[in-house]
């Protein structure tokens, strides 16, 4: 009785205009940390719009603009000394915003790379998204139609001005792990 109308096959899913459900919404950044251990943060206030369209993946297209002064790494000084301008820079460039620019290839039925561009710090560059489509329906609890998916993204930090101990062995790689529900507002049911 509880249970969406959820279906797993992308191609049963409903094309439109979504955007993210900031609920059920997680983008995480990990880095090496000097050879000891993966340092795990996350920027707690973005938002994305999608436009979808499962039965030609390739037309389908994303936005994000993440507010980079919303970074936690669960210890608050080190997270006023990151916003700071030897770091993230927020007074300056207080977000962080990656756009599709196009398809790049499936990888099986249910993931799929993309082409984009991330601006961070000022600076352009390419980064490659590799999306997973978890499943689509109509959500009892928002009553919204939503559909789910996963991604992951890797890229060097230094390319956007972003070095600092690069050298001295703090990862040079972001590896981004994302989480993401969008409803379709314009048409719930």
């Amino acid at each position: 009785m509880l249970t969406p109308d959820f279906e797993t096959e992308i191609a049963e899913v409903r094309a439109g205009q979504f955007t993210l459900d900031p609920n059920h919404a997680s983008l995480l950044w990990k880095l090496d940390h000097l050879g000891f251990s993966t340092f795990v943060g996350s920027f707690n206030d973005f938002d994305a719009s999608l436009d979808f369209d499962p039965e030609n993946i390739e037309n389908s297209s994303l936005e994000v603009i993440v507010n980079t002064a919303a970074l936690d790494v669960n210890l608050p000084e080190f997270e006023e000394e990151l916003r700071g301008e030897n770091w993230f820079n927020v007074a300056e460039y207080p977000q962080a915003i990656y756009r599709t620019t196009s398809f790049a290839e499936s990888i099986d039925e249910d993931s799929f790379l993309f082409n984009g561009e991330l601006t961070l710090l000022g600076t352009t560059a390419p980064v490659q998204l590799e999306v997973n489509f978890n499943g689509g329906g109509r959500n009892f609890l928002t009553r919204s139609y939503t559909v789910g998916f996963s991604a992951s993204a890797n890229f060097q930090r230094s390319t956007f001005g972003l070095d600092r101990f690069a050298n001295f062995g703090v990862g040079d790689e972001i590896e981004l792990e994302i989480h993401v529900e969008f409803m379709d507002t314009s048409n719930p049911s």
